[in-house]
């Protein structure tokens, strides 16, 4: 994991630093938000960086370095949050974080398992956490930016609602309960807000708990 840590680290042998772990990272990154990322690997981003693939292995040590490197890349910084604020500070790390998915879907497959986790990714979750107010145990803090995080990527990875609506529009009879939902919906509105919705319920029952606890 030394390589996630280390500041302009470049390669580890021979005797000039032709490039560096961003460039190499934003070639990556660049096939996988074209391609996706199992079109990623390390003959790939050599090649498109106009180098040999034993040349990256001077800077990491295989692909899943590499993906945790383009992860580390995507994330970037997290958003400034005040703590003032604690729902309207979650909120905009929610809009945020569901942004970095939206621009780079494959970052969702390469946040899961076990992989090497880089300072970026835990200054999100220090941002998050430092906003949270009293009356939460260390594991709920933990467990409130776990559940926040999975409704953010539950809903990017939603299948389209037009894909929805096209397969209920020919077997309406079939599913008379998602029928009348969407006959709802184009009567009175609120689609496309199930984000919203569903981390303001979300903030309800952890506002709740905490309020119960004073």
């Amino acid at each position: 994991m030394d390589f996630l840590w280390q500041e302009n680290a470049g390669g580890r042998r021979g005797p000039k630093k032709a490039l560096t772990l961003e460039s190499i990272a934003d070639a990556a990154i660049a096939v996988a938000d074209a391609e996706g990322l199992a079109a990623v690997s390390m003959q790939r981003v050599a090649a498109d960086v106009g180098f040999t693939k034993m040349a990256l292995y001077r800077y990491l040590p295989g692909k899943a370095e590499l993906v945790a490197v383009m992860l580390e890349r995507a994330m970037g910084e997290p958003p400034v949050l005040s703590p003032e604020d604690w729902r309207a500070a979650l909120t905009r790390w929610s809009e945020a974080l569901i942004s970095v998915f939206v621009g780079h879907p494959w970052a969702i497959e390469a946040s899961t398992g076990s992989r090497p986790v880089g300072p970026n990714e835990l200054r999100w979750m220090e941002a998050a956490l430092a906003v949270l107010p009293g009356g939460l145990t260390g594991a709920e803090r933990m467990d409130t930016i776990a559940v926040v995080a999975g409704l953010v990527r539950a809903l990017v990875v939603q299948p389209a609602e037009s894909g929805l609506i096209t397969a209920i529009t020919e077997h309406a009879d079939r599913f008379p309960a998602i029928s009348a939902a969407l006959a709802d919906m184009a009567v009175h509105g609120g689609q496309d807000q199930a984000f919203r919705f569903g981390l303001a319920r979300l903030l309800d029952g952890l506002e709740t708990l905490i309020t119960q606890r004073v």
